[in-house]
């Protein structure tokens, strides 16, 4: 790899955090980005790891970033940014596995370790029964990010797919 490759990289992978950043930020401004019900508009840079893996230290950095004004503290940051990164590399791996072309079961990943993860933080950090607790949670996560995966990530995706200049920048 040369200079100028990983310099791209580099700046590639800043403005990935800066926008995912900002998405983050401006989803709180509307009330959906931390908690339970979330429809965070930066999840659907999630889809980005289907054209490069070096798109999953910008989403990881995004999400700490993000994730500095969330009320959960030290465990969204720690939780959140553990689901963005667990779920941008199992993205990237399987970048391959589509339905006529479409990558529905790799953005699977995305959905689900939201679910998991935030869930599991959301049911932890709230007083109450942890168990009945958690089956809500991650199903309220479970809703909002495959909302988000699917209604804004996807056509993302199918946009960056065919424009020359996005796909150089994320190569």
């Amino acid at each position: 790899m040369n200079k100028k490759t990983s310099l791209q990289r580099l700046c590639s992978g800043a403005v990935i955090a800066a926008f995912y950043t900002v998405l983050t930020y401006l989803s709180s401004a509307l009330g959906l980005a931390y908690g339970a019900i979330q429809f965070r508009l930066s999840e659907a840079l999630c889809v980005l790891p289907l054209f490069s893996g070096w798109s999953v230290v910008g989403l990881s950095v995004g999400c700490i970033l993000g994730n500095l004004a969330s009320p959960f503290g030290f465990w969204d940051i720690l939780f959140g940014t553990a689901a963005t990164l667990s779920a941008g590399i199992l993205t990237n791996k399987c970048k391959n596995l589509n339905l006529k072309g479409i990558p529905i079961l790799s953005l699977m990943f995305p959905v689900l370790f939201n679910a998991l993860l935030v869930g599991l933080e959301v049911a932890f950090l709230v007083d109450g029964e942890f168990l009945p607790l958690f089956s809500i949670t991650f199903l309220e996560v479970f809703i909002g990010e495959g909302a988000v995966i699917f209604a804004l990530g996807l056509p993302l995706y199918l946009f960056c797919k065919k424009s020359k200049h996005l796909g150089k920048f994320l190569k």
